[in-house]
């Protein structure tokens, strides 16, 4: 088996996965099983994906294993082992958590809790430094409008825009 995929799941002592509201593992979750990164246990658990998810517990009881040692770094790897080999020569690939499953795990972005990072007015785009990508992509793709009438707003050339200047200066005088 030494042709097989970075992502093939690899199950040698595979316990029951714990669920939350009656979801199964597969349905849109992230599945983890057998997770003993740091002071995890050999814990298996299936997240929601596209929900609001919070974990708690007392210190020391692997919350941030969980979400950065885990779930973050194994999401990171995957997004950069989908890149080209060229773009991979400039990143740093992550680790592969020590985790013997997981499964329906997307791009990942993690923003550390931090006085440091940013200011009052820093956003998840700003931090991340994806912000002056979505400019440039709102710039291309986006339709301006006048603030004041509401029309959208279309390129004029050269000749139009003297027209314009010549028929508003009549106007005024």
């Amino acid at each position: 088996m030494d042709s097989a995929s970075p992502f093939t799941p690899v199950l040698e002592k595979c316990s029951s996965v714990q669920t939350f509201n009656g979801s199964t593992p597969d349905e849109n979750a992230i599945a983890i099983v057998g997770a003993k990164e740091h002071n995890l246990k050999n814990i298996s658990l299936n997240i929601p994906r596209d929900r609001f998810v919070v974990f708690t517990g007392l210190s020391g009881s692997g919350k941030s294993s969980l979400a950065f040692d885990i779930i973050y770094a194994e999401g990171q790897r995957r997004y950069i082992d989908s890149l080209s080999a060229y773009a991979r020569q400039f990143l740093e690939v992550m680790a592969r958590p020590n985790v013997d499953y997981v499964a329906g795990i997307p791009p990942t972005v993690a923003i550390e809790q931090r006085l440091s990072q940013g200011g009052k007015k820093s956003t998840v785009a700003t931090v991340t430094e994806i912000y002056h990508y979505l400019r440039l992509l709102y710039s291309k793709i986006g339709k301006q409008h006048c603030v004041q009438c509401g029309r959208q707003i279309h390129s004029l050339t050269r000749s139009q825009i003297l027209d314009r200047i010549g028929r508003y200066l009549a106007e005024v005088a």
